[in-house]
């Protein structure tokens, strides 16, 4: 049982990234390989005003979120935008070189060391069934899944919400009923960096802030996505849990450097048995 609970830990974080990129997918369909540097960039702001600058945890948290919503808007206004051709293709580029530029400028900020974040709750083990838990994993765990019904209920039953999900149906038609296409469009990325930013936030005081964790942070959430059904939301969720969970049995039954290469092994299998993810639907076009 003790993977398993571990493997939830991990499995909360993928499934924050995993709906980072599911909201940019449905509503611009646009893969953001950027995304995991937000994960990154949670961990650094925290650092910054917890540590640094010395602020309460409370509004060192508000700060960060912050600080990363207002740097998601910038890199649709920035990288995003203003492509003249937007396929595929150039999308893709893009958002991996805005990767590689947030990584470099991390690294002349933060630099390579590994940053120690205080813990946000008091350390103590909790004993279950066939094993123990952290406090600390506890609160990983109790915030994504907090995280993922807020959004849940924000795009279900608000009017904001409800335009996300209008032009992910049909942006021409939406913009037709007057919702603000290039707006929604902003919007996304800037929800999708607070979910990156909550990962790394409550993440940082077991692992640390390092400017180049956002790496592997956003290839697992692509993964999870992608497990899931990329697009599905609580198939992200089910898929980052999933990936989590069996990164941990993998743990045990074979050389832990290896547990990465089966998460992407698992993906690949995915693949090539359902191509549409374990909770996603086929699409059909008409012709």
């Amino acid at each position: 049982m003790q993977f398993l609970y571990s493997g939830l830990t991990s499995g909360s974080i993928y499934a924050l990234v995993a709906l980072g990129f599911n909201i940019i997918y449905n509503t611009t369909g646009i893969i953001n390989f950027a995304q995991g540097e937000f994960v990154m960039l949670g961990g650094m702001f925290l650092y910054t005003t917890l540590v640094m600058l010395g602020l309460p945890l409370l509004i060192s948290i508000i700060v960060s979120i912050t600080g990363a919503f207002i740097l998601g808007l910038l890199f649709e206004n920035i990288f995003i935008r203003f492509v003249k051709v937007k396929n595929e293709i150039n999308l893709i580029t893009i958002t991996i070189a805005a990767s590689i530029i947030l990584r470099g400028i991390s690294m002349i900020i933060w630099g390579r060391d590994s940053l120690g974040v205080p813990p946000h709750v008091p350390d103590v083990a909790i004993e279950l069934p066939g094993g123990v838990l952290n406090s600390q994993s506890l609160l990983i765990i109790a915030v994504s899944l907090t995280t993922a019904f807020t959004l849940s209920f924000f795009f279900k039953q608000t009017k904001y919400g409800k335009a996300f999900r209008a032009c992910h149906d049909d942006q021409i038609a939406s913009q037709i009923c007057g919702i603000n296409v290039a707006n929604i469009r902003m919007a996304s990325f800037g929800i999708a960096a607070v979910l990156g930013c909550i990962g790394g936030i409550v993440v940082s005081p077991i692992t640390f802030a390092t400017y180049n964790d956002g790496v592997m942070a956003g290839l697992k959430g692509f993964s999870a996505a992608i497990l899931g059904g990329l697009g599905n939301f609580w198939g992200a969720i089910a898929g980052g849990l999933l990936l989590g969970v069996l990164e941990g049995f993998f743990a045990t039954v074979i050389p832990s450097g290896y547990k990465d290469a089966m998460a992407f092994l698992i993906i690949l299998l995915i693949l090539f048995v359902k191509p549409s993810g374990l909770f996603g639907k086929s699409k059909v076009n008409r012709v």
